[in-house]
Order: structure tokens, then sequence, then C-alpha cells
């Protein structure tokens, strides 16, 4: 198998912003300084307490997938004890070009992204910026006058404010970027400006009273404009500063800088009998160009590896190779069930929710999240294990490849 040097990060100071008022309409160019990174710890599967054969099982399952033509490629890491045991990338990013996977073949992470943005959320939080039970209208007041959907296109005033915490929970009341609503409002356009964002979503009736569902929404990307007021900088130069940088993520950004084209993984369509096909899922402003609209629900371009730094972060409690990003206490907060009971019931009662933009198994505390096209990470502090697979596909899933692929990565575990 293949493994790669990927870097130690740079231990950064973690000096606390000043709040500084940032109202400008558009994020402000910057260059990224980057060093070559040095090794971290790596083993062979067995030191680590993982099946070598088991682990052959799961390539060839994602091999499989490749030859049968249900995804292009692939890349997929497993990581034990702090040390990467598996680092395997599989077929094309393009299917054209026949350019090979690699270990450092960028994906379109979209909601990935998520977590991301509440680290840079939660590190605010511990600088003291806001309280999580802040009502969002405190520091953005077009919020102030959001109303409630009724039938035949009445509204009403919500029975409370929307705070930060419904924001991080998704129990705002806000919808998703693909609902109809705000895809007739054209709410969510890469074109925007992040105060521009606001004022459409503000201007879009909400589906329910704030903290009475569960309702996976655009509240992400409010809290990146909620980063940029209590930062004073704009989100993709704190993320960087404050995020990427300590944790040595160079590749990781909201948009594939020229000298990383090359990298990008095609994402791919699949239909009946006819194999795969190109699909450009934004069609006004694709990846390769810088977005003006920083999205912190679904805009960052990521590696299997730099994902694999942050994930060891959280699983690490909030500090990683000398970089402390997070507390251990906001870290073990974020991590757990945040839903209230009622909500908890309504969504299935097996699976929470935390502040840290992560779904958590309630049985085991497994915690992770994915992307819609085809990304997902997991992580199981009581295996200390964490597995991550990217691919580009629409569907997300086929042939429900991630659960198998984790199935063998379980199977794997001899310790």
């Amino acid at each position: 198998m293949r493994l790669l040097r990927w870097c130690a990060p740079v231990v950064a100071s973690l000096v606390v912003i000043a709040a500084l008022p940032y109202g400008g309409a558009e994020a402000l160019p910057y260059t990224r300084e980057e060093a070559e990174p040095p090794p971290i710890p790596r083993a062979t599967p067995a030191s680590v307490g993982l099946s070598p054969a088991s682990l052959s099982e799961a390539t060839d399952l994602l091999r499989r997938f490749v030859a049968e033509k249900k995804i292009a490629g692939a890349v997929a890491a497993v990581a034990r004890k702090g040390k990467v045991a598996y680092l395997e990338p599989v077929g094309v990013q393009d299917l054209e070009t026949r350019a090979p996977m690699t270990e450092r073949s960028l994906f379109r992470i979209y909601s990935m992204t998520k977590p991301v943005t509440a680290a840079a959320v939660m590190m605010l939080h511990e600088a003291g910026r806001f309280s999580l039970t802040d009502p969002v209208s405190k520091y953005l007041a077009e919020f102030k006058d959001v109303r409630v959907a009724l039938p035949v296109g009445a509204s009403r005033p919500p029975a409370r404010e929307i705070t930060i915490q419904d924001l991080l929970l998704h129990t705002s009341g806000l919808s998703h970027r693909s609902s109809e609503l705000y895809r007739t409002s054209r709410v969510r356009l890469r074109t925007d400006t992040l105060p521009q964002f606001i004022t459409k979503i503000v201007h879009a009736p909400l589906m329910e009273d704030p903290g009475t569902r569960y309702r996976y929404s655009e509240g992400t990307t409010v809290l990146g404009r909620l980063v940029e007021i209590w930062s004073g900088k704009p989100f993709d130069v704190f993320l960087d500063e404050r995020v990427f940088k300590p944790l040595g993520m160079t590749e990781t950004g909201f948009w594939v800088r020229p000298e990383q084209r090359a990298r990008l993984a095609m994402v791919y369509q699949s239909a009946r009998g006819a194999g795969l096909t190109p699909f450009e899922i934004e069609t006004e402003v694709p990846f390769t160009d810088r977005p003006t609209l920083l999205e912190g629900a679904v805009g960052l371009v990521s590696t299997v590896p730099d994902y694999l730094r942050f994930s060891q972060m959280l699983l690490n409690r909030g500090e990683l190779n000398g970089a402390r990003i997070l507390s251990a206490k906001t870290v073990e907060m974020m991590t757990a069930n945040g839903l209230s009971d009622a909500v908890l019931k309504a969504r299935g009662g097996t699976r929470g929710w935390g502040l840290g933009n992560v779904d958590i198994a309630l049985d085991t505390g497994e915690y992770g999240w994915d992307g819609s096209a085809g990304t997902i990470f997991t992580i199981d502090p009581r295996r200390d294990l964490i597995t991550i697979l990217m691919w580009q596909s629409v569907p997300a899933d086929p042939d429900s490849l991630r659960q198998r692929f984790k199935t063998l990565v379980q199977r794997a575990l001899v310790d």
C-alpha cells in the first residue's frame, strides 16, 4: 500500500483575535504560505491491532467498484492509536485523461465542511466572543425579523428567537439549500457575498419554530458570517490562520488553486447500463474558480490526509502534535448529543447530533459526517479509530459502499 508523507503541523499561536467589525462585502485575497511538511507517525496495520488481510479485502472492494464502473476512483485511510495504518488510492481522477487517484487527490467535501466551521465557531466561544444561548439577532440584526411559514403563504413570528446553539444543532427552523423554497428564492448562490446570503435567507420563512425539530440546514453558512463578525477577519482567512495552518492542512480551502487543478477529481453520475458520465454539480461557479460566497456548510475542497489531520485533532480532544486548537472540554461537548429529548425522539432516538456538526451513534459514541458528492469520515473514540473515504459521485453512496467498506475495517480490528 502507498503511504503519504504529510505534515506535523506548524505550532501556531492561538492569540485571541481582536473583535473588530467586519462588514466587507467580499473576502479579501491573500497568499497562503506553505512549507514542505515533515513526516508524521505511520505504522503497519498489525502494530496497531489491524488485520492486513481484512484491509486488503477493503482495497479489493474499492477496486471492484471501480471495475464495475460504480465509481471512477477513491482514496481511503484508516488511522489507529494516532498512526496511519492504511492510505490507499484506487482508480482514476478523470476517466478521459486517465489521471490516477493519488494520496494528494482533491475532493469537494461538501457537508464535511460543517465540522470545520463548527470548530472555528467553538474556538471563538472559548475566547468569550458569544454565548451559545445568544440570539443570532444580537450579531445579525436581520434575524430579528424572521417569520415562520403557515399554510397558503401566510406567516407568523417565531415562538422564540434563533440562538447560536440552534444553528449548530440544526434546530433553527432554517431549511436546506436543495429545498424547493430555497431553490425558488435562490437563497444560495455562489456568486453572492455572505451579507447578501444573510439578507436572502432571513427573507425566506422558517419551516418551524426554533428548537422544535432537527432540520438539516444552511445554518452553518450563517455561522461562517458570524465567525467574520466575532473575529474581525474574512471567514477563509480565519480558517487558514487558526485551523488549517496550525494543523498542517495545506491543501484545504474554498477553491482549487491553479497549481492544484491537475489533482481535482471529476464528479461522475452513474446511470443504469450507461456506466459513468461527468456531472458538474456547481454550474455557476465551479470549484476551480474562487467563489464569492464562502460557505461554512458546503464550501471546502480537501484531501484525505488533510481531513485525517482534522479528525485526529478531534480524536485527541483538541490537539495535534503540539498545536492545541480547542480545549478537551470543548471537544467533548462538541461530540456529545446536544438535541433535546423531544427532538432526539422525533429524529429516531438512536442517533444524536453534536455542536461539532457531527452525527453521533448514541450506543457507541462513534461520530462523523459525510458529503453529498461521496466523502465520509467516522471517528470511534472507544477503539481509537478513524476511517475516511473520498470519491466523487452522484449518488454519493453507490450500492452502500460506505457501510461495506466500514464493515471490513471493523472486521480488521484484532484488539
